[in-house]
């Protein structure tokens, strides 16, 4: 009897049961194919027997030995990735077009060469005179990393089975075609069997392999969502082109720490690492200004400060307008009705704009405070004390919740010089030594003890 034909969407792995032009579940259009059945003949008798070989747990140790991480020597690298480049990796790398993505790599190339690995990077965008032209910028000019172009799947694999590198970089997903895929390159068929081909090679011949793939114009990798799920780690390489940093940020690692984060400098000799991000985010900081305030964030593993700007200003529309980068539009919604609700600071026609110095992206919740001192700062036209800073998360009832790693974000903070912090007095007293703490239950107490008003 034959099987009924089952289809898939290539977005966002949705089944259906007939094909259509648009799928219900993510409504992208295009993107529903027919997945073909694993196995039309009879099935096999046992998994270990002719579908693989199967190892018990408790073995692990003794028959396969655990695998080695290689150091490039790129700290900022080696933190991302989880402490260095783990063998038969299959690794994910996303950026705005001309963020410096193909730079990174060649670098990171060149390190792990240096240190032994056996490295080839394949370029389908560029010829190899160009890749060489970069690398002589660079500096790289004698680093012993092979190149090759070319986008046809069939030949870089048999390049790769040929050569048996220790690293292959492939530079990017979005150009390479498979002959057996009738569509055409970029597509989202070419690049989930392009993926699944070259993560297929990683994991048979313990090759490390890294992709290069284009993003869309709202920030996330272009392609199929299923892409993400097949490899080890997914990086974003961010930054905004008016400014120099860079930021390496880890959003998948089965090896690693997620959210970890790698700061880097552009140069004109190409990437440097970032030693103390809080410093440069900090450097251009002058004297205490309304609206400024200084927040003690994590970022992965990693204290980082970052300054919160905002800008309270009279509204000449009927609408104010609420404008936000580096932080959630939502949160500053919410935050906003918590200062009316519980504290009765109206912001009714009054436009507010919010602003992470340098660039930075911040996500976490105990930045609630330090985002509502910025904003009561720039109401009130006060400037906070220029040693201080400031976290905490705030509920919905106006309470202020304790944040984890509050022993790291407070000693991140002396390092820096900073005398003076604000954080929520739920939960266990750090033992901060050199820095006085200001411990507040509520916002309503945060208003009047800061601002003088509540």
């Amino acid at each position: 009897m034959a099987k009924t034909p089952q289809f898939i969407c290539t977005a966002c792995n949705a089944r259906h049961t007939k094909w259509s032009g648009r799928c219900d579940t993510c409504g992208e259009w295009n993107t529903i194919v027919e997945e073909a059945p694993l196995n039309t003949g009879p099935a096999s008798k046992s998994v270990g027997t002719a579908g693989g070989r199967t190892i018990p747990l408790g073995d692990l140790g003794t028959q396969e030995d655990p695998p080695q991480r290689t150091i490039s020597g790129l700290g900022e690298l080696d933190r991302v990735l989880g402490g260095g480049l783990v063998p038969a990796s299959a690794t994910l790398v996303g950026g705005d077009p001309g963020i410096g993505k193909s730079t990174l790599l060649l670098q990171g190339a060149a390190a792990f060469a240096r240190k032994g690995l056996k490295t080839i990077y394949v370029s389908g965008e560029e010829a190899s005179a160009q890749v060489r032209m970069r690398a002589r910028r660079l500096g790289l000019g004698d680093a012993p990393v092979k190149l090759a172009t070319e986008t046809n799947l069939r030949d870089i694999l048999a390049t790769l089975e040929a050569e048996k590198p220790d690293l292959a970089i492939i530079d990017s997903i979005q150009t390479m075609w498979a002959d057996n895929v009738a569509s055409s390159p970029g597509s989202v068929a070419q690049v989930r069997a392009a993926a699944h081909e070259l993560t297929t090679f990683a994991k048979r011949r313990g090759t490390a392999v890294v992709l290069v793939g284009h993003v869309t114009k709202d920030g996330q990798i272009a392609g199929p969502r299923v892409v993400e799920h097949m490899v080890d780690t997914v990086l974003y390489f961010e930054g905004e082109r008016g400014h120099q940093f860079r930021i390496l940020r880890a959003v998948k690692n089965r090896f690693g720490p997620a959210d970890e984060i790698g700061v880097f400098e552009m140069t004109g000799a190409g990437l440097s690492e970032v030693l103390n991000p809080s410093a440069l985010f900090l450097s251009e900081r002058g004297e205490p200004s309304p609206g400024s305030v200084v927040f003690a964030g994590i970022e992965g593993t990693r204290p980082v400060l970052v300054e919160f700007q905002a800008l309270v200003s009279p509204s000449p529309h009927s609408q104010p307008r609420r404008t936000v980068v580096g932080w959630d539009g939502g949160r500053l919604a919410m935050i906003l009705a918590v200062l009316e609700a519980r504290c009765g600071i109206p912001f009714a026609g009054l436009d507010v704009y919010l602003n992470v110095a340098g660039g930075m992206k911040v996500s976490e919740p105990a930045a609630d405070l330090a985002v509502a001192a910025a904003l009561l700062s720039a109401r009130e036209d006060a400037a906070l004390p220029k040693d201080t800073v400031v976290f905490g998360e705030i509920s919905l009832s106006g309470a202020l919740r304790a944040v984890s790693q509050t022993e790291n974000r407070l000693k991140e903070a002396q390092k820096l010089g900073f005398c003076t912090a604000i954080t929520p007095s739920g939960g266990k007293a750090p033992a901060a030594r050199g820095i006085k703490l200001t411990r507040m239950g509520d916002l309503t107490a945060f208003v009047g003890e800061v601002f003088g008003a509540g």
